[in-house]
């Protein structure tokens, strides 16, 4: 089998990667946590997932069923490392949903067109109308982490997109928009463990991308720019949700309950949402554990 970029993955975990992270792949034995800080020792057991899940999936269309009858517009934001399982978690939000008014948006590099408008224009357009939920795959935080990192924006546009992001969020949410972010957080070596597995997948090679591949020396460089723009972008109004994602199911159950427990929606059944763990979903105290 061909790898992707030439196998470029696995020669970063063979001659790169800090002695501390393959250790800590290499030890791993099927449900083991990789991270030591992670609060639980071991991942969700399937069946313990499947049943809340399948409670959590009927809120949800409770939820899009309360949307579409009073034109309540629902907009939440996925971001994260890459390989943090924001598609994943997706992926789980929209599985019951009416795709008719669930809609995923991925934004492509922007276009010449694009590059040349205010910065927020692109994400305007896409925005959810009366009845809609929308889920962001990255959002406008791209130019706070990835642009900054990689040099895609200059040091000026960065600083003018944290004076001017504050703003732009309270006039959507003072225009009646739902607005969640969502920062899911995964630890290196889960996150280089995840790489490894997509590139000995043939059916994942697909999620690969140049800018992983050149992000995995720049960990450090990522850490900062998160930090930084958490604590910049961090409010009252839109507050960010933090949630540890070295295990994928626990991470999916807690960001749909963080969107349905803020939803004030019609039949909200409280007993089959249950409660968050405040060990992995909280505040930006939770982003670097």
């Amino acid at each position: 089998m061909t790898l992707p970029f030439d196998g470029a993955i696995s020669r970063y975990f063979d001659t790169e990667a800090p002695a501390v992270i393959r250790d800590a792949i290499r030890r791993a034995d099927g449900d083991d946590i990789l991270s030591d800080s992670y609060p639980h020792l071991e991942r969700l057991g399937k069946k313990t997932y499947e049943k809340h899940m399948d409670a959590l999936q009927i809120e949800l269309v409770k939820m899009q069923s309360w949307a579409k009858a009073t034109g309540a517009r629902v907009l939440v934001l996925f971001e994260g490392r890459d390989a943090a399982g924001k598609g994943g978690t997706i992926g789980a939000f929209r599985e019951n949903l009416n795709p008719r008014g669930a809609r995923v948006v991925a934004l492509a590099k922007p276009s010449e067109t694009e590059a040349g408008q205010w910065y927020f224009q692109r994400y305007i357009n896409h925005l959810p109308s009366a009845g809609e939920i929308v889920l962001f795959d990255r959002s406008w935080y791209n130019r706070g982490v990835v642009e900054h990192v990689f040099g895609f924006c200059t040091p000026a546009q960065r600083e003018h997109f944290f004076t001017q992001v504050p703003d732009f969020e309270r006039m959507l949410i003072d225009e009646g928009i739902l607005v969640f972010k969502l920062w899911l957080n995964v630890s290196r070596a889960e996150q280089l463990a995840r790489f490894i597995a997509r590139e000995q997948d043939p059916l994942k090679h697909w999620k690969l991308s140049r800018i992983d591949i050149d992000g995995l020396a720049l960990w450090d460089q990522y850490s900062r720019a998160i930090a930084e723009t958490l604590q910049r972008s961090h409010s009252d109004v839109a507050p960010w949700t933090v949630i540890r994602s070295d295990d994928k199911r626990r991470a999916r159950l807690q960001a749909i309950r963080t969107v349905l427990l803020h939803v004030p929606y019609a039949g909200r059944d409280l007993r089959a949402l249950g409660a968050a763990d405040p060990l992995i979903c909280g505040g930006l105290e939770l982003w670097d554990a």
